[in-house]
């Protein structure tokens, strides 16, 4: 497994909370002293919305800084990377203006920023007495696991100077240590590889419905190809091909009669059951793994009728289920 590594690719920068909105009071129209006497069902509806959020992101070089911005980034969330802290609220103010609503924001800062990177302490306050929804992340790693992940992408550290690595490392934990008690979140990274700690952030800071594993079923006809993006391609052309019978050649497999004529099949049935049942324990490994999606092709010869029908049933149990699911019929109406 790899772990954690200044430098390392999987370290590099690179995707929602139920909203209500409501308007801010210079939105509101102005109090002429005179009420509206208008019936209430006739006034316009006055929106809500919760404040914005903000995720500042700090602590060791080493520790995983980008790779939990990169978690957020997946999130969607919109991140600005190694900034000073005195531009966290123009920057947030600017994203909020373009999006028209309260975004979800996340920097990372960190001592590189040099004697500006002091007034952390003060911003972090300013912003939580606006109002705004503040947590401060603070990520960290014993030296030994530090100086082992700087070692192996031969980098130096940004703070050691004329020194070595660990000097480094320990200049910057003293420079942290304040901020260390003002954290909302800490995360010591060492027992940690990459994945496991963007599952850390993506069960912090995610929503039910973001940590879910989204499921695309594919149906597709194999004499147009494999599908290059399946993760499991299935071959379902045992099934009796409604092709061959006149009445159905021109329907699809989304058209209830064709439908029919594929699901009643005893074979179809069995493949159903027992496809679910060997698709269960990858699914739920995929999630634990920390894959976000994953696509299932199922594939007949032309990709109208089997694949189609068969693909729409596996969907609705799947979804019935509890999965967020996306059913798409990539050669439908190519013949």
């Amino acid at each position: 497994m790899s772990r954690f590594a200044p430098g390392d690719p999987l370290e590099k920068p690179a995707r929602t909370d139920e909203e209500t909105t409501v308007t801010s009071d210079d939105a509101r129209p102005a109090d002429d002293g005179s009420a509206d006497d208008r019936p209430a069902d006739a006034r316009p509806a006055e929106a809500t919305s919760t404040p914005g959020e903000i995720i500042i992101i700090t602590g060791l070089a080493g520790a995983g800084r980008e790779t939990a911005a990169h978690a957020l980034e997946d999130l969607g969330w919109y991140v600005v990377y190694n900034i000073a802290p005195q531009l966290i609220r123009t920057l947030y103010d600017l994203q909020a203006q373009t999006e028209g609503l309260p975004p979800r924001f996340a920097v990372v800062v960190d001592p590189r920023s040099g004697p500006l990177f002091s007034d952390l302490h003060d911003v972090v306050e300013e912003l939580r007495q606006a109002e705004l929804s503040v947590r401060l992340v603070m990520l960290t790693a014993d030296e030994d696991t530090l100086v082992r992940r700087f070692d192996s992408v031969r980098r130096p550290h940004p703070l050691q100077g004329d020194e070595g690595v660990l000097e480094g490392i320990r200049r910057e934990r003293e420079q942290l240590a304040p901020y260390r008690r003002l954290a909302d979140v800490v995360i010591d990274t060492s027992p940690l590889n990459v994945h496991e700690l963007t599952m850390r952030m993506r069960t912090l800071f995610g929503t039910a419905e973001e940590q879910a594993l989204s499921i695309n079923i594919l149906s597709f006809g194999f004499k147009y190809g494999i599908p290059i993006e399946a993760d499991h391609v299935s071959d379902v052309r045992f099934v009796p091909n409604p092709y061959w019978v006149p009445e159905l050649r021109p329907l699809r497999g989304t058209d209830k009669a064709v439908s029919d004529v594929v699901l009643s099949d005893a074979n179809a049935q069995e493949f159903i059951e027992k496809y679910l049942e060997m698709i269960t324990p990858v699914l739920r490994g995929y999630s634990q793994e920390n894959k976000h999606f994953t696509t299932l092709a199922i594939g007949c010869t032309g990709g109208k009728h089997r694949s189609v029908a068969i693909s729409e049933r596996l969907g609705d149990l799947l979804l019935r289920a509890g999965h967020p699911v996306r059913v798409r019929h990539r050669d439908l109406g190519r013949e």
